[in-house]
């Protein structure tokens, strides 16, 4: 029997492609064909995704960058994208396509809806992005990884969760080492957006911690590009042993080992620090679209998994002292750590290949 194709189209960030991936390597398993159907963006973060799965580049293109001559090619890079999309889709007769958002997604959505053929949107997110909502309408379902979602007028979502990496899963509730008299290690990661601040305040922080708690930190700081120097010498000046990169391949051992992470309230972020189960300390994105880093936090927030601290709020001194709170007392890291693994959905991926294959099934 031939095997029935999925394509999952989605783009832009790793709060996209993560969930993505985990998706793939969950449909794969149950003999499922995967196609990804992303843009020259979302292929850098395709390095995790199994090698059965096969990568299709669209044209697409986003409102948000370049001038105002590359802005007026946008709609016609789209179209372009989407005409080639829905050929693809007549030879290839995919039994389900699932958008997790971005703008190299539209393609395919856009196919699968002229096609009719069977679809679904998952938003990572508490509010949704700008391309979850222009399908939220023309989908046969919304799967919702932040509940509750803020959505459309007539719509109704299902509450699924953030799918995570198998790598992540493989991590799932990781013994908790409490801070204490030894090496204590803190990950700090700004995402693909927003890292500047926090390469430029954490450090410092750090720096200024008392000196009992100094002399153990382990830092692991992702930086942008433009950064990774001055703050790898920031670190090395001041005599703190860090490993600063512009990406962690991994992510799930880094967190695992942590006493605190320091980190964006993107989605893929929050689901990992609920599935693996550790303290954190949360500055959303200012600049995110309806400030939805701050609903995602929200959970973990009011969990006691997590402090939360607006991007306006974050300043060097009080920082220090929020780091401070957190690795001298080890009783209330445990806490934290507990709260954070009680938020999880660690069966997040599995709802969503069940609702993948019913819909696959009722609506093909």
């Amino acid at each position: 029997m031939t095997q029935p194709l999925l394509i999952i189209a989605a783009g832009g960030t790793g709060g996209h492609m993560f969930p993505a991936q985990a998706l793939a390597e969950a449909m794969l398993a149950r003999g499922w064909r995967v196609k990804l159907s992303t843009d020259a963006r979302g292929a850098r973060y395709t390095g995790g995704f199994p090698h059965d799965v096969e990568i299709e580049k669209v044209g697409s293109a986003t409102f948000a960058r370049g001038g105002i001559a590359a802005k007026l090619t946008v709609p016609f890079k789209i179209l372009g994208g989407s005409v080639a999309a829905a050929v693809r889709m007549l030879r290839d007769k995919p039994a389900m396509v699932v958008g997790f958002g971005g703008y190299p997604a539209i393609p395919a959505m856009t196919a699968a809806f002229v096609l009719r053929r069977p679809r679904m949107i998952h938003e990572q997110n508490g509010i949704l992005g700008r391309v979850n909502r222009i399908f939220a309408k023309r989908v046969d379902a919304v799967a919702c990884g932040t509940w509750p979602t803020e959505l459309p007028e007539g719509v109704e979502g299902i509450d699924v969760g953030n799918p995570v990496r198998s790598a992540i899963l493989d991590r799932a509730g990781a013994g908790y080492i409490a801070p204490g008299d030894y090496p204590m290690s803190i990950v700090v990661m700004g995402g693909s957006q927003g890292a500047r601040i926090l390469s430029d305040v954490v450090p410092p922080a750090i720096s200024g911690l008392p000196s009992a708690i100094r002399r153990n930190i382990r830092v692991s700081h992702q930086a942008r590009a433009e950064d990774l120097e001055r703050v790898a010498k920031y670190y090395a000046d001041e005599g703190i042993p860090a490993d600063v990169q512009t990406f962690f391949n991994d992510v799930p051992t880094r967190m695992s080992e942590a006493q605190l992470v320091i980190t964006r309230a993107g989605a893929s972020s929050i689901a990992d620090l609920s599935i693996i189960g550790r303290p954190s300390i949360l500055v959303p994105y200012a600049a995110a679209a309806a400030d939805h880093q701050t609903a995602n936090a929200q959970g973990l927030v009011a969990a006691g998994a997590a402090i939360m601290v607006p991007e306006s709020q974050l300043h060097v001194d009080s920082l220090s002292d929020q780091i401070a709170s957190v690795l001298s007392d080890p009783n209330a890291a445990v806490t934290m750590a507990k709260s954070a693994l009680a938020c999880g959905k660690p069966d997040a991926t599995q709802t969503l290949v069940e609702l993948t294959e019913q819909l696959a099934q009722t609506r093909g």
